[in-house]
């Protein structure tokens, strides 16, 4: 996993109307913590954020006055409308260490012939793994699985240096056969007592 440098600035203004003024320079505001320092207030280049998210856990490395910190992303809150950045909190992380982080599962591969459906119970599965060793994602084979199979947390092959952190039992998909709708009732009314007004 490669770093994304992002260059940071200290912000001294809290609150709502410092965080409006942040966010129309283009610029997301966010707290940098972890490892037992103070949290650091500072703001970040608003594009160059929102590219770096695309990957998820993502690396950063962040220089703030001439110092280099690296952070992984741990809460990301985005406008619910137009979806643009709001808020970013980095956890800073050393290399070497292990980091709890959730990663995507990919599905691979065709289903048995007939009615059927994935559900996934998890959409992204909790490992750890050192932080500049963050795998992107998993991928599932599903082909061949009919209903009632499910593929646990252990039968997922995981990319080495990186270990569960859920339960070895813990379903993360599961085959469900589908269901077909009831038909609509025949007659106006069927079923129900008629209420004279």
């Amino acid at each position: 996993m490669s770093e994304v440098k992002l260059a940071a600035e200290i912000r001294s203004e809290f609150g709502k109307g410092a965080a409006r003024r942040v966010r129309r320079e283009n610029k997301v505001p966010g707290v940098l913590y972890g490892h037992g320092s103070d949290p650091i207030h500072i703001s970040l280049p608003g594009h160059e954020l929102l590219l770096a998210l695309r990957t998820s856990n993502v690396l950063l490395a962040v220089e703030i006055e001439g110092k280099t910190e690296l952070a992984i992303p741990k809460a990301v809150v985005r406008d619910p409308l137009r979806g643009y950045l709001e808020h970013v909190d980095l956890l800073i992380v050393k290399r070497g260490e292990k980091v709890n982080v959730e990663i995507p599962v990919h599905t691979e591969g065709e289903l048995a012939p007939g009615a059927y459906l994935v559900e996934h119970v998890l959409n992204a599965l909790p490992v750890e793994a050192e932080a500049t060793h963050i795998p992107e994602s998993v991928t599932v084979s599903i082909a061949g699985l009919a209903a009632g199979d499910s593929i646990l947390a252990k039968d997922i092959t995981l990319p080495s240096g990186t270990t569960l952190a859920v339960e070895d039992d813990t379903v993360v998909l599961q085959v469900l056969a589908a269901q077909a709708e009831e038909p609509a009732a025949e007659a106006e009314g069927e079923g129900v007592e008629a209420v004279e007004a």
